[in-house]
């Protein structure tokens, strides 16, 4: 085992981007690793059910590109998490070719493992009678039915299957949907180094710059794994990491301070301490991985529930800016009233942005003192025509509105496109979103090939 084990990150997720300065520095300190996270579900359920990729294929390709072809040539194993953004199966094979694309162009021979995290129906189904799933916070129990209408189910692995594919000898990996610190933690843990700081270590680096300061997605990060530490750099002069940029990345996304839960166990910071140094970066001292009794995952999955059309407008007009949630009230009946007799089904919601269009009912600010709003006219019905037909009734209803005090006898709404109706297709909402206990890792298949 190495003195130090070092992961060089290039960006917060794959097709976002870095400067290839950032990315030939940190080749300089020779990486033993260089590793991205490919995805997550943060850009919501729709990509996982429609079986997309969030991030750009030109983005993605170029980043591997760099990848791939500077850790081929220098004996760098190349491991990425949750492929293709989602990491189902339909993800996991787009980021394929695009790997087969980049070795064909550039004359590269590898071995290269995929990973794919795709758990059947009635492997969900069985564990589901047998007790074995449960629900996160705030999330709904799980019912036969949820099941039944999900698309892609997936499951966040853990280190197990990355370890046994760089056992087979792949320099390459495509992981499906995984545990984001993973893809930075299996080759060390692998090596023999600590599982709790190899795994926080991970989870700094699932975002590179992002944990800095100041914060960028799309630059190259450091992380230096010793025997009862890790540390961590930044690659580009303009930014560095400190005791509260590394603190704050700690707890991203997680409600507990303390104590972190993955697959097969949990991270306990109880004891983590944070040294700053004045060569911009921060070592970090007293991560553990605590094993749990019963090894689980996280299931993830989506559900097609209609279709969307959506109409943006804008507004300076302070008699309506005044009255406008009772304005929208009123309007909305106006519309339900035209569904019913209609015998249409589709529901509509209004953003106000410039009120309470990010909060919603949970904004603090009650008192309204913007001079304009932006209104978006949200539809969702079983199909796409029907939303399309609900949008445009609601749009010419609240346009030619007769609110008390209105002096023009125009419309009193600014459209900033033409088509003012967007059609934005199928949407989609978690129906997965839960802890599974598992027995083994042979659901996670492997697939090794000569490229």
């Amino acid at each position: 085992m190495k003195d130090e084990f070092i992961v060089l990150s290039p960006t917060a997720i794959l097709g976002y981007g870095f400067p290839e300065e950032s990315f030939y520095r940190g080749l300089e300190k020779n990486p033993d690793l260089i590793a991205v996270d490919g995805g997550s579900t943060d850009p919501g359920p729709h990509y996982l059910g429609a079986g997309k990729s969030f991030t750009d294929r030109i983005g993605v390709k170029r980043d591997l590109r760099y990848m791939i072809t500077e850790g081929v040539k220098r004996g760098i194993p190349v491991v990425v998490g949750t492929s293709g953004g989602c990491g189902a199966k339909p993800h996991l094979d787009w980021c394929r070719e695009i790997v087969e694309e980049i070795a064909e162009e550039n004359k590269l021979n590898f071995k290269l493992g995929l990973i794919y995290s795709d758990i059947d129906k009635e492997t969900v189904r069985t564990a589901f009678k047998a007790g074995k799933i449960s629900s996160l916070d705030y999330v709904p129990e799980l019912t036969e039915e949820a099941i039944d209408a999900s698309k892609n189910i997936v499951a966040q692995i853990g280190v197990e299957p990355m370890i046994d594919a760089l056992d087979r000898g792949c320099q390459v990996i495509l992981a499906g949907r995984a545990y984001d610190p993973a893809c930075f933690a299996a080759l060390p843990i692998k090596e023999g180094y600590d599982e709790g700081l190899a795994t926080h270590m991970g989870k700094i680096l699932e975002c590179a710059a992002i944990a800095s300061t100041p914060g960028s997605g799309s630059d190259c990060v450091l992380g230096f794994l010793g025997e009862d530490y890790f540390r961590l750099e930044t690659l580009s002069d303009e930014r560095r990491f400190t005791k509260e940029s590394t603190a704050a990345h700690t707890l991203y996304e997680k409600s507990d301070p303390y104590h972190l839960v993955g697959p097969g166990g949990s991270l306990n910071l109880e004891k983590c301490e944070f040294i700053e140094h004045d060569n911009k970066g921060v070592t970090v001292k007293g991560s553990v991985f605590e094993k749990a009794e019963k090894y689980t995952v996280k299931l993830e999955a989506s559900r097609k529930i209609g279709y969307r059309t959506i109409s943006i407008a804008g507004t300076r007009d302070s008699i309506l800016i005044g009255q406008i949630d009772s304005v929208l009230k009123k309007v909305k009946i106006r519309v339900d009233d035209l569904l019913k007799k209609e015998s249409m089904n589709g529901k509509v919601h209004f953003h106000v942005y410039g009120k309470n269009g990010v909060m919603g009912s949970l904004e603090p600010e009650t008192d309204l003192i913007s001079h304009e709003v932006c209104i978006i006219i949200d539809v969702l019905a079983p199909e796409q025509s029907m939303a399309d037909t609900i949008c445009s009734m609601t749009r010419s209803t609240l346009l030619h509105y007769g609110y008390d005090g209105r002096i023009s006898t125009a419309g009193n709404l600014a459209f900033p496109f033409s088509p003012s109706d967007i059609k934005a297709g199928e949407v989609y909402n978690f129906s997965l979103y839960h802890i599974m206990e598992i027995d083994n890792q042979d659901l996670f298949k492997i697939e090794v090939k000569d490229i």
